[in-house]
């Protein structure tokens, strides 16, 4: 099963390293096809850029995010330095009207994936996307 692991610290320097690390992934998988290529590595960014530019904490916020993949699925896990946010992510959550200025993020990971969740763990925030592979 293809794997990469990621560290990133500011949407700015590190998005790059995610999409290098995804590019790396798909290389191994040559067989997935280009839809299920793009909503994940879409969902991936936006959780990542969510989780910097909105976390929170007394010192910068810094992610792991932990990419594999096997016949059945892609996944993602980031964990995250920040603190404790107050968020679900099982029910699913109708975009916001055209004219919000927040709130797009949650709905729009949640189109994109087959799961994703999020639990408080030794101190750090674990987000975990899925994505079956549609079979092409």
């Amino acid at each position: 099963m293809p794997e990469r692991s990621v560290i990133v610290r500011t949407a700015e320097d590190g998005l790059e390293d995610v999409h290098t690390a995804l590019e790396e992934l798909w290389v191994e998988a040559p067989e997935l096809g280009s839809w299920d290529r793009m909503a994940f590595t879409t969902a991936v960014v936006e959780l990542a850029t969510n989780v910097l530019q909105h976390g929170r904490s007394d010192r910068d916020v810094v992610c792991r995010i932990d990419l594999g993949l096997d016949e059945h699925e892609m996944r993602a896990v980031l964990e995250d330095t920040g603190d404790a946010v107050g968020v679900d992510v099982a029910d699913p959550r109708a975009m916001p009207d055209e004219w919000a200025e927040a709130g797009r993020g949650i709905p729009f990971i949640q189109a994109l994936v087959t799961r994703f969740d999020h639990r408080r763990v030794d101190g750090r925030n674990v987000w975990t996307i899925v994505r079956e592979r549609k079979r092409s």
